[in-house]
């Protein structure tokens, strides 16, 4: 007889990982600028892995002098160390937890983290754009802790354990003891998540921001980002991951879709098949009464010669022209030959991220100032949820590319002109 361990090795080989959900990182388009690349891409997938690699909260060391702290985070264990001055830390050693897989996510490239995160420069086209940027996501930002059994709970941990097995919060952390004699504390930059309501559907509405502390226990923001006093703790909420949950870390923010949530979103395929349905319509341009089409979904950067384009004011669709006088087509405003509204006018390009989509439904609106098309529901989502931007401000932006949107709504709805034959 097989244990029930042993049979699950005799068949991982045939069977395809459970997986628990995927992180996608806001602002990218279904890839990185220059490509994905080993640890470091714009979608990572959280699978159950062929050992439990999950830790938990074991024996504290209270009254340590940093050398005494210093052997024991040294063991082969992991540990958290909690500095309270220069002659007392905390040090809370962790145990392996059989029930559970761990992953880490920060911008160190060493070998604990499992997905290499780095700063998101709205709009940028290539990685030569992200370069000059000094980078405020932590080396190790935040662990995800996954339930093995069903349902594969998923938790959020602020930091992440280093090459040695460390966290390590210094004299400047905000750190505390909680009313049960624990330690806790929160990470410079912090993590802040916010769970959407109903999920991410159809019907969801933005939640409220907060940050989750080393322990995973939930707190409202603190007055800016990095202040030392921590916010109130919020006793009714908990670091439980939900689909559609966005997590910041401070230069990136990431949304987590579960496996069951992601099975009910459009594929890369059926965005296809709406791309070549809306060009099978053959929309054409008003003024040069060409046919328009959008690009394929692998020439995301360069304008096509058939590309639609858009002006933002009233979101009547043309090909690019050079209808007006030379002082309209050199500055950002033009005027609409079908309406004369003056607005920017701007190349459309399909989201083909299908994982921020709420619905499949067919793509009629654009992002403004961006140009980035998908459906009704998911533009008028995106544009409600306020993003965190830099040290203590927040702004709605497209999903697609970051950029902070702008107009009444963020907005607009594509008035297409069919073929005239």
């Amino acid at each position: 007889m097989f244990s029930p361990d042993q049979e699950n090795i005799s068949t991982a080989s045939t069977k395809v990982p459970v997986k628990y959900g995927e992180l996608i990182v806001l602002g990218y388009n279904g890839s990185l600028p220059n490509g994905d690349r080993g640890r470091r891409k714009s979608r990572f997938a959280l699978c159950k892995r062929p050992k439990a690699n999950g830790v938990k909260p074991s024996t504290v060391h209270v009254a340590c002098t940093p050398q005494a702290a210093k052997a024991i985070s040294n063991k082969d264990q992991h540990s958290i160390s909690y500095t309270l001055s220069r002659a007392q830390t905390v040090v809370v050693e962790y145990t392996h937890d059989s029930n559970t897989d761990m992953f880490q996510i920060g911008r160190s490239t060493e070998s604990p983290i499992d997905f290499v995160v780095t700063d998101t420069v709205p709009g940028s086209q290539s990685n030569a754009d992200t370069q000059t940027v000094q980078s405020t996501i932590s080396r190790f930002a935040c662990r995800i802790m996954c339930q093995r059994s069903p349902p594969h709970t998923a938790r959020i941990y602020a930091a992440g354990f280093d090459s040695s097995k460390n966290i390590f919060l210094g004299e400047k952390a905000a750190k505390w003891k909680t009313s049960d004699g624990q330690m806790d504390g929160l990470t410079t930059n912090g993590v802040l998540v916010m769970h959407p309501r109903h999920g991410f559907t159809e019907d969801s509405k933005p939640g409220v921001w907060r940050e989750i502390s080393v322990c995973g226990n939930v707190f409202t923001l603190r007055e800016t980002r990095s202040a030392q006093q921590r916010g109130k703790m919020v006793e009714n909420e908990t670091q439980e991951l939900v689909d559609g949950s966005l997590i910041d870390l401070c230069g990136a923010t990431l949304l987590w879709r579960t496996a069951e949530g992601l099975s009910r979103t459009p594929t890369v395929k059926h965005l296809e098949a709406l791309r070549q349905e809306i060009n099978a319509a053959r929309p054409q341009c008003p003024v040069g009464f060409n046919t328009l089409a959008f690009p394929s979904m692998r020439r995301k950067e360069v304008v096509d010669e058939k590309q639609p384009w858009v002006y933002l004011h009233c979101g009547h669709v043309h090909g690019y022209h050079n209808w007006g006088n030379r002082e309209e087509r050199e500055g950002k405003e033009r005027e609409c030959p079908m309406c004369r509204a003056r607005g920017p006018y701007v190349p459309l390009w399909l989201g083909c991220e299908a994982g921020f989509y709420l619905d499949a439904g067919p793509p009629t609106h654009a992002f403004s100032p961006c140009g980035h098309v998908c459906s009704e529901k998911t533009v008028g989502y995106w544009s409600q949820i306020p993003l965190p931007h830099g040290t203590h401000t927040f702004h709605a932006a497209c999903p697609f590319c970051a950029q902070q949107l702008s107009g009444e709504q963020g907005y607009i709805r594509l008035i297409f002109q069919g073929p005239v034959d």
